[in-house]
């Protein structure tokens, strides 16, 4: 159920044991920083004409915040006793989950994410391995109980069972990670989430007590509050890799990311956003002239389209883009 990300089945070995990441490791020192947002975000789902972007990713990258400050820690540390250490924020074959679990911060919640009494659902996660001997803390024990909101809640049905992801129709998965056309019978569920999907963690009952994340990297940057699309797929390679520095958004480029926002204005029931969709026709990247394709066919009344069709599909020698024409026509 992992999709393209096949890279999840390397090195089973190392992923069931941490010892054989490193041999001479005796302690895995777990880590964990809130990125809880200020207030609800859900209610943004329902600017149709405006992108939703995930919490997480509104502002620095976490990777490169989290792993400064583990390298921070793992130097006291080293430099106090000695020890060996080594950093890491998925960047490597380990679990940290379920390391997580076992040093206490919390459990593997039946959306598969951490949950943790104090912050919730929104913990960013970090492992720094040591040759130390550190005391064992006590282990969470799974406190999800009944609840099953964050099952009933996805928009794609993407949990087969609880505590089981399907990603290949979980929409942080088909946003982010699928490299080519989404699936079109999944496109009319993503509404307007364009990069990721926070549902599954809204509605954990357990963010009563998180408090909002104090870490200033983590503070939403304005313009990635609900973005308007028409901006969005309008921009080139250069003007959305300057809009995303140093954002994770940046990781995936600007063609899938556009391919995004024109399934958001697809589904935005929109006809203003018509001239948008239609000069992305002639977008140099098949995959973003498919997506705008799916998009006209939604928004388009039936003679605008033909004459669309009449002008782009005869020359449209990509088959993934002439199978979107084939597709609306019917």
């Amino acid at each position: 159920m992992a999709g393209e990300m096949s890279w999840l089945a390397r090195d089973p070995e190392i992923r069931a044991d941490p010892a054989r990441l490193w041999p001479a490791a005796r302690s895995a020192l777990v880590t964990g920083i809130s990125y809880a947002p200020a207030a609800d975000p859900l209610p943004e789902l329902a600017a149709r004409d405006r992108g939703y972007v995930s919490v997480y990713a509104r502002n620095r990258d976490y990777h490169e915040v989290l792993k400064g400050r583990l390298k921070e820690l793992a130097g006291l540390l080293a430099a106090r006793s000695g020890a060996g250490v080594k950093v890491f924020v998925d960047t490597a074959p380990l679990m940290e989950k379920p390391l997580a679990q076992k040093a206490g911060l919390g459990w593997q919640g039946k959306h598969t994410n951490l949950v943790s009494r104090s912050h919730g659902s929104w913990l960013f996660l970090g492992v720094i391995l040591t040759t130390a001997e550190l005391p064992r803390d006590v282990p969470e024990v799974d406190r999800c109980g009944s609840c099953r909101r964050c099952l009933e809640v996805c928009p794609t049905d993407a949990f087969p069972a609880p505590y089981r992801l399907d990603a290949r129709r979980c929409i942080s998965y088909l946003t982010i990670e699928h490299a080519g056309p989404i699936p079109r019978e999944l496109r009319p569920l993503l509404g307007n989430r364009i990069y990721g999907c926070d549902d599954c963690l809204h509605v954990c009952p357990w963010n009563k007590f998180a408090r909002a994340a104090r870490e200033l990297a983590f503070a939403h940057r304005p313009e990635l509050v609900t973005p308007p699309l028409a901006e969005l797929a309008a921009l080139d390679d250069a003007a959305f890799r300057r809009f995303f520095s140093g954002s994770p958004v940046k990781r995936i480029g600007r063609d899938r990311f556009v391919r995004n926002a024109l399934v958001a204005i697809g589904n935005s029931g929109e006809p203003g956003l018509l001239p948008v969709v239609e000069a992305r026709l002639e977008d140099p990247s098949p995959l973003v002239r498919g997506a705008a394709v799916w998009a006209l066919s939604r928004l388009a009344p039936p003679a605008r389209f033909e004459a669309a069709r009449r002008r782009f599909a005869p020359d449209e020698r990509d088959p993934d883009v002439a199978l979107e024409w084939a597709a609306a026509q019917r």
